[in-house]
């Protein structure tokens, strides 16, 4: 008998995420093989995300389906800066050349909501959804340095400060003077200790009097190390600018 419950739940959310990380359709016995389920349970879990319009089926497997873009679009309109960042972000890439993000902390998460990269270009490291590097991430640390100490001693504790590059900061009194430092200066840059290859520069967005809840939202770029070695300072600049024009 199928399960039911928390476990079919997870079970059905894990199905929606291994259909997303895949590069391509995934047939409904990788899915069984994946759970490590039975190919009727995995058909029981299949169904309602079918239905509902979160997958759908074709003839080489499941894929996302249509009710994911509208979930990313309501995330959009429940964050307070959304309506206006989308052109803010075109407007930063074309001035810099580099890839802007839109990035917020709220409810204990960090997510890159909104980014100029395209979806297919996977050698960028920053892609929309959960972030689980904000200690080595420039929009991470913007936004960690925003907190106040106990929430952020609450997200490292539960994320952790794992060493992604030779240059990651891994050590919490490190970070902290690290963070004192982006209050200080009022930006953050990460200098390949996300990805080896790429700087990232970022900015906490002022917030609003209508400002509600503990959200903290950040915009930021990032572009390969040599090339921003070229231009840190027009590079600053533009984001620094960005910034005030959302402001």
């Amino acid at each position: 008998m199928p399960p039911t419950g928390p476990q079919s739940v997870d079970r059905a959310l894990a199905i929606l995420d291994a259909v997303a990380d895949a590069a391509g359709p995934v047939g409904a016995k990788a899915l069984a093989r994946r759970m490590e389920c039975s190919l009727s349970t995995a058909y029981h879990l299949l169904a309602p995300l079918t239905e509902r319009g979160y997958l759908i089926r074709t003839a080489q497997g499941y894929v996302l389906g249509p009710r994911i873009p509208g979930l990313h679009r309501s995330l959009l309109r429940h964050l307070e800066p959304a309506p206006r960042m989308a052109d803010l972000l075109t407007r930063l890439r074309r001035t810099t050349g580099a890839e802007a993000y839109y990035t917020a902390y709220r409810g204990g998460l960090i997510t890159v909501v909104d980014t100029t990269a395209p979806v297919t270009d996977a050698a960028n490291p920053f892609t929309p959804g959960r972030e689980t590097r904000a200690h080595a991430t420039a929009h991470g640390k913007a936004l960690l340095a925003e907190l106040p100490r106990p929430l952020r001693r609450r997200y490292l504790a539960e994320h952790g400060m794992a060493r992604l590059t030779g240059a990651t900061i891994t050590s919490a009194e490190l970070l902290e003077a690290e963070l004192a430092r982006v209050r200080g200066q009022g930006f953050a840059v990460s200098v390949g200790e996300a990805d080896p290859s790429y700087t990232c520069l970022a900015v906490a967005l002022p917030r609003g009097r209508d400002h509600e809840g503990d959200a903290v939202h950040a915009l930021s770029v990032s572009l390969p190390t040599e090339e921003f070695r070229r231009r840190p300072q027009e590079v600053r600049t533009a984001l620094a600018q960005a910034a005030a024009d959302w402001a």
